[in-house]
């Protein structure tokens, strides 16, 4: 499973506050400049900020691993899921997984007989 981040990369972040600072920095009241005190505090709340994207970017892995781990041990069990009939209704359909594979998106598709079926799409599973 691929997952896509829709939030900017750490270099993106630290460039944007990079130019935030500086800005800050150039219009800052002469009267009140920033103390170390602050310039600290927003550093220190950077670098939090990317520890955490770095940290959840290792779950996202670790989580991928381990559902395809899972969609591997599948492999010769049945499973039921819900699928659309010729008609329209949907119906609970059961097979059993001879494939497991990475579909366009990277989501995990197991192949149940001449279907092809989310992994998240399952419902039940039997030995």
């Amino acid at each position: 499973m691929s997952i896509v981040s829709t939030t900017s990369s750490a270099s993106d972040i630290q460039m944007d506050y990079m130019t935030l600072l500086v800005t800050q920095l150039r219009n800052q009241n002469p009267l009140e400049p920033m103390t170390n005190q602050e310039m600290a505090a927003q550093l220190a709340q950077f670098s939090q900020l990317q520890q955490l994207e770095t940290l959840n970017r290792s779950f996202s892995g670790v989580l991928a691993s381990v559902q395809r781990n899972y969609a591997s041990s599948l492999i010769g069990k049945e499973v039921s899921f819900e699928a659309t009939a010729e008609n329209g209704a949907t119906e609970t359909t059961t097979g059993t997984v001879t494939e497991v594979s990475l579909g366009d998106e990277g989501e995990i598709v197991l192949s149940v007989g001449n279907q092809k079926v989310n992994l998240s799409d399952v419902t039940s599973i039997r030995d």
